[in-house]
Protein backbone atom coordinates (compact mmCIF):
# COMPACT_ATOMS: atom_id res chain seq x y z
CA UNK A 1 0.00 0.00 0.00
CA UNK A 2 1.18 3.53 -0.72
CA UNK A 3 1.70 5.82 2.24
CA UNK A 4 -0.15 9.09 2.64
CA UNK A 5 2.11 10.71 5.24
CA UNK A 6 5.24 8.62 5.81
CA UNK A 7 8.17 8.97 3.43
CA UNK A 8 11.37 6.94 3.32
CA UNK A 9 12.59 8.64 6.51
CA UNK A 10 9.47 9.49 8.50
CA UNK A 11 7.42 12.64 7.99
CA UNK A 12 9.24 15.85 7.09
CA UNK A 13 8.49 19.31 5.73
CA UNK A 14 8.43 23.04 6.42
CA UNK A 15 7.19 24.15 9.81
CA UNK A 16 3.67 25.56 9.63
CA UNK A 17 2.84 23.83 6.37
CA UNK A 18 0.83 20.61 6.50
CA UNK A 19 1.66 18.12 7.86
CA UNK A 20 4.33 19.85 9.97
CA UNK A 21 1.77 21.68 12.10
CA UNK A 22 0.84 21.47 15.80
CA UNK A 23 -2.63 20.08 15.14
CA UNK A 24 -1.29 17.31 12.93
CA UNK A 25 1.37 16.43 15.53
CA UNK A 26 -1.32 16.20 18.19
CA UNK A 27 -3.24 13.75 16.01
CA UNK A 28 -0.04 11.88 15.10
CA UNK A 29 0.81 11.42 18.76
CA UNK A 30 -2.66 10.09 19.43
CA UNK A 31 -2.57 7.76 16.41
CA UNK A 32 0.85 6.40 17.43
CA UNK A 33 -0.33 5.92 21.00
CA UNK A 34 -3.43 4.07 19.83
CA UNK A 35 -1.43 1.89 17.44
CA UNK A 36 0.97 0.75 20.14
CA UNK A 37 -1.80 0.40 22.73
CA UNK A 38 -3.57 -2.00 20.38
CA UNK A 39 -0.46 -4.14 20.56
CA UNK A 40 -0.48 -3.99 24.35
CA UNK A 41 2.21 -1.29 24.42
CA UNK A 42 2.08 2.00 26.24
CA UNK A 43 5.52 3.56 26.93
CA UNK A 44 7.11 5.85 24.33
CA UNK A 45 10.30 7.96 24.40
CA UNK A 46 10.50 11.38 22.74
CA UNK A 47 13.77 13.09 21.81
CA UNK A 48 14.55 16.01 19.55
CA UNK A 49 17.30 18.06 17.96
CA UNK A 50 17.90 21.74 18.77
CA UNK A 51 15.62 23.54 16.31
CA UNK A 52 13.17 25.96 17.90
CA UNK A 53 10.01 24.24 16.63
CA UNK A 54 10.95 21.12 18.60
CA UNK A 55 9.40 22.58 21.75
CA UNK A 56 6.05 23.04 20.02
CA UNK A 57 5.95 19.62 18.42
CA UNK A 58 7.19 17.85 21.54
CA UNK A 59 4.25 19.29 23.50
CA UNK A 60 1.75 18.41 20.77
CA UNK A 61 2.98 14.82 20.42
CA UNK A 62 3.05 14.43 24.19
CA UNK A 63 -0.57 15.56 24.51
CA UNK A 64 -1.73 13.18 21.78
CA UNK A 65 0.12 10.23 23.27
CA UNK A 66 -1.30 10.89 26.74
CA UNK A 67 -4.82 11.14 25.32
CA UNK A 68 -4.34 7.64 23.86
CA UNK A 69 -3.22 6.28 27.22
CA UNK A 70 0.51 6.04 26.45
CA UNK A 71 3.13 6.95 29.04
CA UNK A 72 5.79 9.34 27.76
CA UNK A 73 9.47 9.66 28.67
CA UNK A 74 11.14 12.90 27.54
CA UNK A 75 14.83 12.90 26.59
CA UNK A 76 15.28 16.51 25.48
CA UNK A 77 17.87 17.33 22.78
CA UNK A 78 19.64 14.08 21.89
CA UNK A 79 21.17 12.60 18.72
CA UNK A 80 18.82 10.40 16.70
CA UNK A 81 20.91 7.23 17.29
CA UNK A 82 20.86 7.96 21.03
CA UNK A 83 17.07 7.83 20.95
CA UNK A 84 17.20 4.46 19.16
CA UNK A 85 19.64 3.17 21.80
CA UNK A 86 17.70 4.50 24.79
CA UNK A 87 14.43 3.13 23.40
CA UNK A 88 16.00 -0.32 23.67
CA UNK A 89 17.66 0.12 27.04
CA UNK A 90 14.57 1.54 28.72
CA UNK A 91 12.51 -1.32 27.27
CA UNK A 92 10.18 1.26 25.74
CA UNK A 93 7.72 0.26 23.08
CA UNK A 94 8.73 2.99 20.63
CA UNK A 95 10.91 6.06 20.26
CA UNK A 96 10.01 9.29 18.51
CA UNK A 97 12.61 11.68 17.07
CA UNK A 98 11.65 15.29 16.32
CA UNK A 99 14.22 16.34 13.73
CA UNK A 100 14.79 17.33 10.13
CA UNK A 101 18.36 16.06 10.23
CA UNK A 102 20.61 18.17 7.97
CA UNK A 103 17.82 20.54 6.84
CA UNK A 104 17.57 24.24 7.90
CA UNK A 105 15.77 25.30 11.09
CA UNK A 106 12.56 26.14 9.25
CA UNK A 107 12.05 22.44 8.47
CA UNK A 108 11.19 19.72 10.94
CA UNK A 109 10.04 16.13 10.92
CA UNK A 110 9.16 13.02 12.87
CA UNK A 111 10.90 9.64 12.84
CA UNK A 112 9.84 6.55 14.74
CA UNK A 113 11.86 3.69 16.18
CA UNK A 114 10.45 0.35 17.27
CA UNK A 115 11.13 -1.04 20.72
CA UNK A 116 14.19 -2.76 19.20
CA UNK A 117 15.62 0.55 18.00
CA UNK A 118 14.85 -0.16 14.35
CA UNK A 119 12.57 1.58 11.85
CA UNK A 120 8.89 0.75 12.25
CA UNK A 121 7.50 -2.11 10.21
CA UNK A 122 5.27 -1.33 7.26
CA UNK A 123 2.38 -2.84 9.19
CA UNK A 124 2.71 -0.40 12.10
CA UNK A 125 3.24 2.63 9.85
CA UNK A 126 0.10 1.77 7.89
CA UNK A 127 -1.83 1.29 11.14
CA UNK A 128 -0.80 4.78 12.27
CA UNK A 129 -1.82 6.22 8.89
CA UNK A 130 -5.25 4.58 9.13
CA UNK A 131 -5.77 6.00 12.62
CA UNK A 132 -4.78 9.48 11.45
CA UNK A 133 -7.88 9.51 9.25
CA UNK A 134 -10.17 8.53 12.13
CA UNK A 135 -11.77 10.87 14.72
CA UNK A 136 -9.59 11.48 17.75
CA UNK A 137 -10.84 10.14 21.05
CA UNK A 138 -9.61 10.37 24.64
CA UNK A 139 -9.30 7.43 27.03
CA UNK A 140 -10.97 7.56 30.44
CA UNK A 141 -9.19 9.78 32.98
CA UNK A 142 -7.81 6.84 34.96
CA UNK A 143 -6.26 5.49 31.75
CA UNK A 144 -4.51 8.72 30.66
CA UNK A 145 -0.77 8.48 30.22
CA UNK A 146 1.85 10.07 32.46
CA UNK A 147 5.04 11.95 31.66
CA UNK A 148 8.52 11.58 33.14
CA UNK A 149 11.83 13.17 32.11
CA UNK A 150 15.03 11.12 31.79
CA UNK A 151 17.64 13.39 33.34
CA UNK A 152 20.69 11.17 32.79
CA UNK A 153 20.05 10.42 29.10
CA UNK A 154 23.22 12.16 27.89
CA UNK A 155 25.45 10.31 30.33
CA UNK A 156 23.94 6.97 29.40
CA UNK A 157 24.56 7.57 25.70
CA UNK A 158 28.11 8.83 26.24
CA UNK A 159 28.94 5.61 28.06
CA UNK A 160 27.37 3.57 25.27
CA UNK A 161 29.50 5.30 22.64
CA UNK A 162 32.64 4.67 24.67
CA UNK A 163 31.64 1.02 25.09
CA UNK A 164 32.00 0.49 21.32
CA UNK A 165 35.77 0.93 21.73
CA UNK A 166 38.16 -1.47 23.49
CA UNK A 167 38.69 -0.82 27.21
CA UNK A 168 42.32 0.03 26.47
CA UNK A 169 41.41 2.83 24.02
CA UNK A 170 43.43 5.98 24.57
CA UNK A 171 43.45 8.83 22.05
CA UNK A 172 46.03 10.83 24.00
CA UNK A 173 48.12 12.91 21.62
CA UNK A 174 45.32 13.09 19.03
CA UNK A 175 44.13 16.63 18.30
CA UNK A 176 40.61 16.89 16.94
CA UNK A 177 38.36 19.70 15.76
CA UNK A 178 34.67 18.78 16.08
CA UNK A 179 31.83 20.61 14.33
CA UNK A 180 28.52 19.89 16.09
CA UNK A 181 26.35 21.84 13.59
CA UNK A 182 24.67 23.63 16.54
CA UNK A 183 22.69 20.41 16.69
CA UNK A 184 21.91 17.41 18.83
CA UNK A 185 25.53 16.34 19.37
CA UNK A 186 26.59 19.64 20.91
CA UNK A 187 26.91 18.24 24.43
CA UNK A 188 27.65 14.56 24.04
CA UNK A 189 30.17 14.46 21.18
CA UNK A 190 32.89 16.61 22.79
CA UNK A 191 32.52 14.61 26.01
CA UNK A 192 32.96 11.24 24.27
CA UNK A 193 36.21 12.16 22.56
CA UNK A 194 37.63 14.05 25.53
CA UNK A 195 36.88 11.19 27.91
CA UNK A 196 38.80 8.88 25.56
CA UNK A 197 41.85 11.12 25.85
CA UNK A 198 41.75 13.29 22.73
CA UNK A 199 42.44 17.01 22.73
CA UNK A 200 39.25 18.57 21.36
CA UNK A 201 38.53 21.99 19.86
CA UNK A 202 34.79 22.45 19.29
CA UNK A 203 32.91 24.43 16.63
CA UNK A 204 29.18 25.17 16.32
CA UNK A 205 28.15 24.00 19.79
CA UNK A 206 26.02 27.00 20.80
CA UNK A 207 22.51 26.19 19.49
CA UNK A 208 19.91 28.95 19.69
CA UNK A 209 17.07 27.15 17.91
CA UNK A 210 17.70 28.91 14.61
CA UNK A 211 21.35 28.20 13.77
CA UNK A 212 21.21 24.42 13.37
CA UNK A 213 23.10 23.41 10.19
CA UNK A 214 23.58 27.09 9.36
CA UNK A 215 26.89 27.30 7.51
CA UNK A 216 28.25 24.51 9.68
CA UNK A 217 28.16 20.76 10.12
CA UNK A 218 28.52 18.01 7.54
CA UNK A 219 26.71 19.97 4.81
CA UNK A 220 28.97 23.05 5.14
CA UNK A 221 32.55 21.95 5.65
CA UNK A 222 34.55 25.14 4.92
CA UNK A 223 34.83 26.37 8.51
CA UNK A 224 35.95 23.00 9.76
CA UNK A 225 38.52 22.72 6.98
CA UNK A 226 39.96 26.10 7.89
CA UNK A 227 39.93 25.35 11.62
CA UNK A 228 41.79 22.05 11.21
CA UNK A 229 44.62 23.82 9.39
CA UNK A 230 44.64 26.81 11.78
CA UNK A 231 44.66 24.57 14.86
CA UNK A 232 47.28 22.26 13.36
CA UNK A 233 44.90 19.44 14.21
CA UNK A 234 45.17 15.82 13.13
CA UNK A 235 41.54 15.38 12.08
CA UNK A 236 38.30 17.33 11.83
CA UNK A 237 34.95 15.65 12.47
CA UNK A 238 31.67 17.13 11.22
CA UNK A 239 28.25 15.97 12.38
CA UNK A 240 24.86 16.92 11.00
CA UNK A 241 21.99 18.39 12.99
CA UNK A 242 20.67 15.16 14.44
CA UNK A 243 23.94 13.25 14.73
CA UNK A 244 23.43 10.37 12.35
CA UNK A 245 25.88 11.61 9.67
CA UNK A 246 29.61 12.17 9.90
CA UNK A 247 32.25 13.48 7.50
CA UNK A 248 35.91 14.13 8.27
CA UNK A 249 38.75 16.46 7.28
CA UNK A 250 42.37 15.32 7.19
CA UNK A 251 45.26 17.42 8.50
CA UNK A 252 45.69 19.12 5.11
CA UNK A 253 42.10 20.41 5.18
CA UNK A 254 40.81 17.90 2.62
CA UNK A 255 37.27 16.56 3.09
CA UNK A 256 36.93 12.80 3.53
CA UNK A 257 33.41 11.63 2.66
CA UNK A 258 31.25 8.74 3.81
CA UNK A 259 32.41 6.35 1.10
CA UNK A 260 36.03 6.81 2.15
CA UNK A 261 35.18 6.42 5.84
CA UNK A 262 33.27 3.20 5.14
CA UNK A 263 36.25 1.91 3.17
CA UNK A 264 38.61 2.63 6.09
CA UNK A 265 36.36 0.83 8.57
CA UNK A 266 35.88 -2.11 6.19
CA UNK A 267 39.61 -2.42 5.52
CA UNK A 268 40.36 -2.48 9.24
CA UNK A 269 37.68 -5.04 10.04
CA UNK A 270 38.67 -7.22 7.08
CA UNK A 271 42.33 -7.12 8.08
CA UNK A 272 41.43 -8.39 11.54
CA UNK A 273 38.94 -11.00 10.25
CA UNK A 274 36.15 -9.05 11.96
CA UNK A 275 34.16 -8.05 8.89
CA UNK A 276 30.98 -10.07 8.66
CA UNK A 277 30.33 -10.60 4.95
CA UNK A 278 30.68 -7.52 2.81
CA UNK A 279 29.65 -3.87 2.56
CA UNK A 280 26.35 -2.31 1.51
CA UNK A 281 26.52 1.00 -0.35
CA UNK A 282 23.88 2.84 -2.33
CA UNK A 283 23.25 3.91 -5.89
CA UNK A 284 25.17 7.09 -5.03
CA UNK A 285 28.26 5.32 -3.67
CA UNK A 286 31.41 6.20 -5.57
CA UNK A 287 32.64 3.62 -8.06
CA UNK A 288 36.07 4.03 -6.49
CA UNK A 289 34.88 2.48 -3.23
CA UNK A 290 33.47 -0.53 -5.05
CA UNK A 291 36.77 -1.05 -6.89
CA UNK A 292 38.89 -0.57 -3.75
CA UNK A 293 36.82 -3.09 -1.80
CA UNK A 294 37.04 -5.52 -4.70
CA UNK A 295 40.84 -5.34 -4.55
CA UNK A 296 40.63 -6.43 -0.91
CA UNK A 297 38.25 -9.27 -1.77
CA UNK A 298 35.35 -7.63 0.06
CA UNK A 299 31.88 -8.15 -1.47
CA UNK A 300 29.90 -5.01 -2.23
CA UNK A 301 26.24 -4.45 -3.13
CA UNK A 302 24.23 -1.30 -3.80
CA UNK A 303 20.89 -0.50 -2.18
CA UNK A 304 18.49 2.32 -2.99
CA UNK A 305 19.40 5.63 -1.35
CA UNK A 306 18.16 5.86 2.23
CA UNK A 307 19.16 4.24 5.51
CA UNK A 308 16.00 2.14 5.49
CA UNK A 309 17.21 0.39 2.33
CA UNK A 310 20.79 0.04 3.54
CA UNK A 311 19.54 -1.60 6.74
CA UNK A 312 17.23 -3.89 4.79
CA UNK A 313 20.09 -5.03 2.55
CA UNK A 314 22.38 -5.58 5.54
CA UNK A 315 19.76 -7.72 7.24
CA UNK A 316 18.97 -9.77 4.16
CA UNK A 317 22.69 -10.51 3.61
CA UNK A 318 23.55 -10.98 7.27
CA UNK A 319 26.22 -8.25 6.97
CA UNK A 320 27.08 -5.51 9.49
CA UNK A 321 28.63 -2.54 7.66
CA UNK A 322 27.07 -0.17 5.17
CA UNK A 323 26.16 3.41 4.48
CA UNK A 324 26.06 6.41 2.18
CA UNK A 325 28.57 8.92 0.85
CA UNK A 326 26.68 11.61 2.79
CA UNK A 327 28.21 10.13 5.93
CA UNK A 328 25.29 8.06 7.14
CA UNK A 329 27.19 4.93 8.26
CA UNK A 330 25.68 1.85 9.88
CA UNK A 331 27.85 -0.33 12.10
CA UNK A 332 25.14 -2.80 13.05
CA UNK A 333 27.48 -4.93 15.16
CA UNK A 334 27.19 -2.04 17.65
CA UNK A 335 23.89 -0.31 17.01
CA UNK A 336 20.63 -0.52 15.08
CA UNK A 337 20.86 2.67 13.05
CA UNK A 338 23.36 5.12 11.60
CA UNK A 339 25.38 6.62 14.43
CA UNK A 340 27.83 9.43 13.63
CA UNK A 341 29.77 9.31 16.89
CA UNK A 342 30.14 5.53 16.88
CA UNK A 343 31.22 5.58 13.22
CA UNK A 344 33.77 8.32 13.89
CA UNK A 345 35.22 6.26 16.74
CA UNK A 346 35.60 3.25 14.45
CA UNK A 347 37.54 5.35 11.93
CA UNK A 348 39.84 6.73 14.64
CA UNK A 349 40.48 3.21 15.93
CA UNK A 350 41.23 1.97 12.40
CA UNK A 351 43.76 4.76 11.92
CA UNK A 352 45.33 4.12 15.30
CA UNK A 353 45.76 0.43 14.50
CA UNK A 354 47.25 1.15 11.07
CA UNK A 355 49.61 3.83 12.31
CA UNK A 356 48.58 5.99 9.36
CA UNK A 357 47.23 9.51 9.24
CA UNK A 358 43.81 10.03 7.71
CA UNK A 359 45.48 11.62 4.68
CA UNK A 360 47.66 8.53 4.18
CA UNK A 361 44.96 5.95 4.83
CA UNK A 362 42.46 7.44 2.39
CA UNK A 363 44.96 6.97 -0.47
CA UNK A 364 43.99 3.30 -0.56
CA UNK A 365 40.78 4.29 -2.33
CA UNK A 366 40.84 6.32 -5.53
CA UNK A 367 37.57 8.15 -5.98
CA UNK A 368 36.19 8.47 -9.48
CA UNK A 369 35.12 12.01 -10.40
CA UNK A 370 31.47 12.36 -9.46
CA UNK A 371 29.32 15.44 -10.01
CA UNK A 372 25.99 15.91 -8.25
CA UNK A 373 23.61 18.73 -9.17
CA UNK A 374 20.33 19.29 -7.30
CA UNK A 375 17.42 20.63 -9.35
CA UNK A 376 14.37 21.90 -7.46
CA UNK A 377 10.96 21.10 -8.88
CA UNK A 378 7.35 21.98 -8.05
CA UNK A 379 5.12 19.32 -6.58
CA UNK A 380 2.64 19.48 -9.46
CA UNK A 381 2.27 15.75 -9.95
CA UNK A 382 4.84 15.58 -12.77
CA UNK A 383 7.72 13.16 -12.20
CA UNK A 384 10.75 14.81 -13.87
CA UNK A 385 12.82 11.63 -13.68
CA UNK A 386 10.31 9.72 -15.81
CA UNK A 387 9.74 12.50 -18.35
CA UNK A 388 10.55 11.27 -21.91
CA UNK A 389 12.92 14.19 -22.58
CA UNK A 390 14.89 13.40 -19.42
CA UNK A 391 14.94 9.68 -20.19
CA UNK A 392 16.21 10.35 -23.72
CA UNK A 393 18.94 12.68 -22.39
CA UNK A 394 20.09 10.06 -19.87
CA UNK A 395 20.26 7.40 -22.57
CA UNK A 396 22.23 9.72 -24.85
CA UNK A 397 24.79 10.58 -22.14
CA UNK A 398 25.14 6.94 -21.10
CA UNK A 399 25.88 5.99 -24.69
CA UNK A 400 28.42 8.78 -25.05
CA UNK A 401 30.25 7.63 -21.90
CA UNK A 402 30.75 4.26 -23.61
CA UNK A 403 31.06 2.20 -20.42
CA UNK A 404 33.48 4.66 -18.75
CA UNK A 405 30.95 5.92 -16.23
CA UNK A 406 27.35 5.92 -15.08
CA UNK A 407 24.34 8.23 -14.79
CA UNK A 408 21.86 8.33 -11.92
CA UNK A 409 18.80 10.55 -11.56
CA UNK A 410 16.60 10.23 -8.51
CA UNK A 411 14.15 12.29 -6.49
CA UNK A 412 15.09 13.21 -2.94
CA UNK A 413 13.04 11.48 -0.29
CA UNK A 414 13.04 14.55 1.97
CA UNK A 415 13.01 17.61 -0.32
CA UNK A 416 11.45 18.55 -3.72
CA UNK A 417 14.74 17.97 -5.50
CA UNK A 418 15.93 15.87 -8.43
CA UNK A 419 19.49 14.72 -7.79
CA UNK A 420 21.43 14.52 -11.07
CA UNK A 421 24.60 12.46 -10.65
CA UNK A 422 27.19 11.58 -13.27
CA UNK A 423 30.32 9.58 -12.52
CA UNK A 424 33.25 8.61 -14.73
CA UNK A 425 36.98 8.65 -15.26
CA UNK A 426 37.23 12.13 -16.86
CA UNK A 427 36.18 14.95 -14.52
CA UNK A 428 35.75 17.56 -17.26
CA UNK A 429 33.47 15.32 -19.30
CA UNK A 430 31.56 14.22 -16.19
CA UNK A 431 30.82 17.81 -15.20
CA UNK A 432 29.73 18.68 -18.71
CA UNK A 433 27.35 15.72 -18.86
CA UNK A 434 25.91 16.54 -15.41
CA UNK A 435 25.26 20.16 -16.40
CA UNK A 436 23.69 19.02 -19.65
CA UNK A 437 21.29 16.68 -17.84
CA UNK A 438 20.53 19.23 -15.13
CA UNK A 439 19.56 21.72 -17.83
CA UNK A 440 17.12 19.24 -19.35
CA UNK A 441 15.59 18.50 -15.94
CA UNK A 442 15.31 22.23 -15.21
CA UNK A 443 13.48 22.82 -18.51
CA UNK A 444 11.09 19.97 -17.79
CA UNK A 445 10.40 21.30 -14.28
CA UNK A 446 9.81 24.88 -15.44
Amino acid sequence: MSRKYFGTDGIRGRVGQFPITPDFMLKLGWAAGMAFRKQGKSRILIGKDTRISGYMFESALEAGLLAAGADVMLLGPMPTPAIAYLTRTFLADAGIVISASHNPHHDNGIKFFSGKGTKLSDEVELMIEELLDQPMTVVESEQLGKVTRINDAAGRYIEFCKSTTPISTDFAGLKLVIDCAHGATYKVAPSVFRELGAQVHVLANQPNGLNINDDCGSTHMARLQAAVVEQNADIGIAFDGDGDRVLMVDHTGTVVDGDELIYLIARDLHGRDKLQGGVVGTLMSNLGMELALKELGIPFVRAKVGDRYVMSELQSNGWTLGGENSGHIVCSHFTTTGDAIVSALQVLLALQRSGQSLAEARQGMRKCPQVLINVRYAGNGVDPVKHPAVQDACARVTEQMAGRGRVLLRKSGTEPLVRVMVEGDDEKLVRGYAEELAKVVTEVCA
